[in-house]
C-alpha cells in the first residue's frame, strides 16, 4: 500500500520488493547497508529491508514475523534520515526545542540525553519541535518533526509520566513514544546547540565552543554520518556544517555519570540562555 510520509512532505513510501543482495553498483557496502549516488539500501535483519532514493521515495520489504513498530522505527529514522540527507539538508542527530521564536537543538549519543531534557523543558510549557532528527535547511532552520518524543522507562519515571497507556517503539524494548498535543507549524532558526556528553566527576562542566572549533563537534553530531560518502554528498555536507557554526552558539554541556541531576541541567542550560541573550532574565 503507498502512503504518504507525514514528518515531511512529497516522500511516497511503499511496500514492495527490495533486493536481497543490495544495490548494483554500490560505492559502499556492508552487511547491512549500501549506498551508491541517490541511493541507500538497508538490510535490518528479521524486521525489513528499504531502499530509499533520490530524496522522494522509500520501498519497505518486510521479513517474515516482523511488527510494524520495528518497521516504523527504522522507517521514521534512518530511512527519513536518509531522505533528508538527499535534498541536501544539515541532519544532525539531536532533539529541537523552541524558545520564543527561536531553537535550541540537544545534542549528542544515544543515551546522552537528550530526549529526556527535551521532555523536562516541554513539561516546563516549550514546544517541541523535532525528536532525534533535526533537518537544518541553508537558512539555519529546523523543520518541524512528528509531535511525539521517545523515552526510556527511567526517563519517563523521572519525569513522572505515566507508561502505561504508550506504545512501545519496539516490543522487548522497554522504550515509549509519547505523544504530543500541540505541534509546531513553522521553521524557526537555530540559536544554539548544546552537546551533551557525561563524566565521573561529581559537578557540571559547561564549554562554551568558538569559531571554526565548532566544526568538528557539527559535524560528530551528524545524524548516521557514514553514509553521506557513499551517497555522494559529503563536501556538501561539510560545507553546511562551516556555514552553520557561523550563524549559532555552541556549547559542550558534560554532567554527572551517577544521577541525571535533571533539575540541575535544566537551571544550567536556562542560566546559558539568558547569558546569551536567548532567552529573558
Amino acid at each position: 500500500m503507498e502512503s504518504k510520509c507525514t514528518s515531511i512532505p512529497d516522500v511516497t513510501i511503499k511496500r514492495g520488493e527490495v533486493s536481497i543482495t543490495g544495490l548494483d553498483k554500490p560505492k559502499k557496502s556492508t552487511p547491512f547497508f549500501q549506498t551508491c549516488k541517490d541511493q541507500l539500501w538497508l538490510n535490518v535483519p528479521d524486521i525489513a529491508r528499504f531502499l530509499v532514493r533520490d530524496g522522494n521515495s522509500i520501498v519497505v520489504e518486510a521479513y517474515p514475523g516482523s511488527d510494524e513498530q520495528s518497521i516504523r522505527l527504522y522507517l521514521l529514522g534512518s530511512c527519513i534520515g536518509t531522505i533528508l540527507h538527499q535534498r541536501k539538508t544539515l541532519v544532525m542527530h539531536g532533539n529541537a526545542v523552541r524558545f520564543g521564536d527561536q531553537c535550541v537543538i540537544f545534542a549528542g549519543h544515544s543515551g546522552a540525553g537528550k530526549s529526556t531534557l527535551a521532555a523536562a523543558f516541554h513539561k516546563r510549557g516549550h514546544e517541541i519541535l523535532a525528536d532525534d532528527v533535526c533537518a537544518i535547511d541553508a537558512e539555519g532552520r529546523v523543520a518541524p518533526g512528528l509531535p511525539q518524543l521517545k523515552l526510556w522507562q527511567d526517563a519517563a519515571r523521572k519525569l513522572e509520566i505515566d507508561t502505561g497507556e504508550l506504545e512501545r517503539i519496539r516490543l522487548q524494548v522497554e522504550k515509549y513514544t509519547f505523544p504530543l498535543s500541540e505541534s509546531v507549524s513553522e521553521h524557526l532558526p537555530v540559536a544554539a546547540i548544546y552537546i551533551l556528553s557525561s563524566h565521573n566527576r561529581d559537578e557540571f562542566e559547561i564549554q562554551q565552543i568558538k569559531g571554526m572549533q565548532k566544526f568538528n563537534p557539527l559535524k560528530n553530531n551528524t545524524y548516521r554520518m557514514g553514509i553521506l560518502e557513499g551517497l555522494g554528498l559529503k563536501t556538501e555536507h561539510l560545507g553546511l556544517c562551516s556555514k552553520l557554526a557561523g550563524r549559532i552558539d555552541l556549547a559542550r554541556i558534560i554532567r554527572p555519570n551517577d544521577g541525571f541531576k535533571l533539575q540541575q541541567l535544566l537551571e544550567l542550560i536556562e542560566a546559558d540562555l539568558q547569558e546569551k541573550g536567548i532567552v529573558a532574565a
